[in-house]
């Protein structure tokens, strides 16, 4: 390694770092590169088989110990409400999704500026599964980078090919993490013709897992199985063949035959 970057990981929810980005934050923290976490709401309408009374707070404790597993230097909370993932009611008041797109990048942009980030990975624009808070990330993250100067911008996706033959799988055996089908997802994450950056964790898989285990809260309530509880608890071989990849698209770049094992190969 010739230099050292900043990379800046911009999520809605703890948890959302460990699913969509644990390998990659675990990997390039290893590799000795400054990986921060900016998370914009504590989650606490996420569902839950516990009290709910304290679940802010749970939920932001379990963000830390997360993140001290993947090699995080910071956490930073912007503060905001769970927007909850229900479109058709109004945002509450003090949520994310109430919050001007403007308010919300003008404080990341000073975070990025502060760290002055290389890169700042956020979602794809449909949130990857369409959750409202996920699209404001999107929406606020390129926002912010433009006000920031940070070039480089990573959309956190999931291969939707990939997705749906593994969820097929489980269907089959009676299982719906997250209460998913398969079918639910055909316009969910991103084609793998539009992926740009195919990233090899597979050395970090125990630690992703680890950082899944760490969000306690999510790994029960609901009649499904939770996605945290599934894939914390894979055995390893399978881990490694179902974690074992990240997926990405630059915001601006073509994707080619070939995606790129490396975020930052546009900055070498």
């Amino acid at each position: 390694m010739t230099s050292a970057y900043t990379l800046v990981a911009f999520h809605a929810h703890p948890d959302d770092e460990a699913l969509f980005t644990g390998g990659t934050l675990a990997r390039y923290s290893a590799e000795g590169h400054r990986v921060v976490v900016v998370t914009a709401t504590a989650g606490e309408l996420g569902l839950t088989a516990g009290s709910r009374a304290d679940l802010a707070a749970t939920r932001l404790a379990e963000l830390d110990a997360a993140a001290a597993v993947l090699g995080v230097a910071r956490v930073v909370t912007l503060g905001y409400g769970d927007s909850g993932s229900e479109d058709s009611t109004p945002a509450p008041a003090g949520s994310l999704c109430a919050a001007p797109v403007a308010e919300v990048a003008q404080r990341l942009a000073a975070v990025l500026v502060e760290e002055r980030a290389d890169a700042l990975t956020i979602y794809d624009p449909s949130g990857g599964y369409g959750h409202r808070d996920h699209i404001r990330v999107h929406d606020a993250g390129l926002a912010a980078a433009n006000q920031a100067g940070t070039r480089l911008v990573l959309e956190a996706t999931v291969a939707r090919e990939s997705l749906q033959r593994g969820v097929r799988l489980l269907n089959r055996v009676g299982v719906r993490p997250g209460g998913v089908r398969s079918q639910d997802l055909s316009g969910s994450y991103r084609p793998r013709a539009q992926i740009t950056h195919e990233i090899d964790v597979r050395r970090w898989v125990p630690m992703k897992q680890r950082a899944l285990a760490a969000h306690a809260s999510q790994a029960s309530g609901g009649a499904d199985v939770r996605t945290v509880a599934l894939l914390s608890r894979l055995p390893g071989p399978l881990a490694r063949r179902v974690l074992g990849r990240e997926w990405y698209v630059e915001h601006g770049r073509s994707p080619s035959r070939h995606p790129l094992n490396d975020v930052f190969a546009t900055l070498r």
